[in-house]
């Protein structure tokens, strides 16, 4: 057995479901709304799979939806992009990001890592040959401090996975962060594989702005994106991939033997989803901010010490204040078993130098689950 996968232990996400199953709780832990997605979107796919081509599609995506993404972004984000040699459609993000560390790395080059990190990074980086480097980010606010992006980059430095906005922290790395990183990227020749898929889940009026659309940086960047963030349909893994063709020439071939494709009738769904008016994408955000607007208040009445969230679906709570050198592991167990809600400690996305006071909740839930839940939470912290 591959020692890198045999010998990793059981994800916390599995062990907090489980435990929200096992005490009938209220689960905030795992990154799915209650909204079943938009129903135009829903009947795009079902139609396509009655009336539309079912065999396999072309290996880099439908042209439809190609020509949507690159419709998309430059509309959203003001990039130009040829559709033909710079963008491609994969079978979800994670995909994307193991293609895109197998076909830029090879055993032996430093792969920059800034933690807390989703999960799948570690084990995809090493899996792929590469040695990870950390940059370990903190709370309250999260910044990269140049400092630690110095101690991390090297002679070795192949390629960075970026983050943004991030999961679990939802926060959104300001311009000056993107500019210092960007620098880095330059003076080390090396790619940042960016992980954008909140891209459109920001609040408070905030835009996001991509790496790849810094000047000079068009040449470094691989910009990832995901239908399933975008459109609330985490099962349909329809992701998006944009480099400069001469990256996206091996991207391509990584694709290929992988997966090769994509099932087509979410291609032709998402593709239509792209074009939908901003009434859409602006409903979505102000929906999900009023959600996270009520859950914060809950908690903030309760006495906890909620961190700012700008982005994803994810709040998080400082638990410091409640005791000298808590444990954020113990009191989620602690959490699920006596009050029945579950949350995911903010130590399990940390390979190394854990941050162990941080709490997260997933706030894309109904009105209902998120006031059970808080009057739950209010009860466990009056009671210690």
């Amino acid at each position: 057995m591959n020692p890198i996968f045999a010998d990793i232990p059981t994800t916390i996400f599995e062990t907090m479901s489980r435990l929200a199953i096992q005490h009938q709780a209220i689960n905030l832990g795992q990154g799915f709304p209650d909204d079943p997605g938009p129903e135009d979107v829903r009947r795009a796919a079902a139609e396509a799979v009655l009336t539309g081509w079912n065999q396999y599609p072309p290996m880099m995506g439908l042209p439809e939806l190609r020509q949507a993404v690159a419709a998309h972004y430059r509309r959203f984000h003001a990039l130009d992009l040829d559709w033909e040699r710079e963008v491609m459609i994969t079978s979800g993000a994670t995909e994307a990001l193991a293609g895109s560390l197998l076909a830029l790395i090879e055993p032996g080059d430093e792969v920059v890592l800034f933690q807390p990190m989703y999960d799948a990074y570690l084990p995809l980086v090493k899996r792929a040959g590469g040695v990870p480097k950390f940059v370990t980010l903190r709370p309250p606010h999260w910044r990269i401090d140049e400092a630690a992006l110095k101690a991390a980059f090297s002679p070795k430095t192949k390629a960075v996975i970026f983050n943004n906005p991030l999961n679990p922290t939802a926060t959104v790395f300001p311009r000056e962060d993107l500019e210092l990183l960007g620098r880095y990227l330059e003076k080390h020749n090396a790619i940042a594989i960016c992980d954008e898929v909140w891209e459109h889940v920001l609040f408070d009026d905030l835009r996001h702005e991509p790496l790849i659309g810094l000047p000079g940086l068009r040449e470094r960047c691989v910009k990832i994106g995901s239908a399933g963030k975008i459109f609330s349909l985490t099962g349909w893994k329809v992701g998006f991939v944009c480099a400069a063709p001469a990256i996206m020439k091996v991207l391509a071939k990584a694709h290929q033997f992988i997966t090769f494709t994509t099932p087509p009738n979410l291609q032709a769904a998402v593709a239509y989803g792209l074009g939908k008016t901003d009434d859409y994408f602006l409903g979505m955000r102000r929906d999900l901010q009023a959600a996270r607007d009520r859950f914060a208040a809950g908690l903030t009445q309760a006495r906890l010490t909620v961190l700012p969230s700008r982005a994803t679906y994810f709040l998080n709570i400082d638990l410091s204040p409640l005791a000298n050198n808590i444990d954020d592991a113990a009191w989620c167990t602690r959490l699920v078993e006596e009050a029945k809600v579950a949350a995911i400690p903010v130590s399990a996305f940390y390979a190394a130098d854990h941050v162990r006071s941080v709490a997260r909740f997933c706030f894309a839930k109904s009105t209902d689950k998120l006031d059970g839940a808080v009057a739950r939470i209010a009860d466990f912290v009056k009671r210690g």
